[in-house]
């Protein structure tokens, strides 16, 4: 499997044909047992843990189904943790976790705890927290999955357009037919092989250009 840079790809399959396992595998959350993963045509299960944690925290933003967001946290704090981790200051990881909250339309409820938002500001405030780092790859885990039609809609209208104005590449595993439809290329996952189901063109050219391609392959 590759993707190219700029590409919104999606994956669909059934519940256990390891979908979640593939995302976790191209994040650098797991090790493949066999296969290669690479990324800017490097390898990455080749890395010592710092840099894998670096990959992680500047390289991938990682979109979960259920938002895992900190209880005790406001939405800027949740937003603001993996620039935190990264070592900047409070005062600027806040700042920058409100102008992405502005981005996703929360600007208003930034000092609101999680239990305090419905569920679909919870699934924003967690796409803010996934791209806060600036990364040039998101991984989407059933982004929509725990949300109704309209929410489920919204919430991939908003991934879709940051898609594009953050020059994104994006995998995005769904059970949702029709928003699969939306993404550049379907892909399906069976038996542990992944195919393509259908195409379109895609809603940006990239792939050769020089400074490397965000790649995955697996086997």
């Amino acid at each position: 499997m590759r993707l190219s840079e700029g590409e919104m790809v999606a994956i669909v399959a059934p519940s256990g044909a390891g979908k979640s396992t593939l995302l976790h595998l191209l994040a650098a959350l797991d090790t493949p047992t066999s296969g290669a993963i690479y990324f800017d045509s490097k390898l990455i299960e080749t890395r010592n843990e710092a840099a894998l944690a670096d990959f992680r925290n500047r390289a991938v933003g990682f979109l979960w189904q259920r938002h895992q967001l900190l209880p005790d946290f406001t939405a800027a704090e949740n937003v603001a943790m993996p620039l935190l981790l990264r070592g900047e200051s409070i005062s600027t990881a806040l700042e920058t976790a409100r102008s992405w909250l502005a981005k996703v339309g929360l600007e208003d409820r930034a000092n609101h705890r999680a239990g305090e938002l419905s569920g679909g500001e919870q699934q924003r405030v967690a796409i803010a927290r996934a791209l806060v780092t600036g990364p040039r790859v998101l991984l989407a885990d059933e982004p929509t999955g725990d949300l109704d039609e309209q929410n489920a809609w919204a919430v991939f209208e908003l991934i879709e357009r940051l898609h594009r104005e953050h020059q994104l590449t994006s995998l995005i595993a769904t059970h949702n037919l029709a928003l699969a439809a939306k993404c550049d290329r379907v892909v399906g996952l069976e038996h542990g092989v992944l195919r393509t189901r259908m195409a379109s063109a895609p809603s940006q050219q990239g792939g050769a250009a020089a400074g490397g391609v965000p790649q995955g392959e697996a086997s």
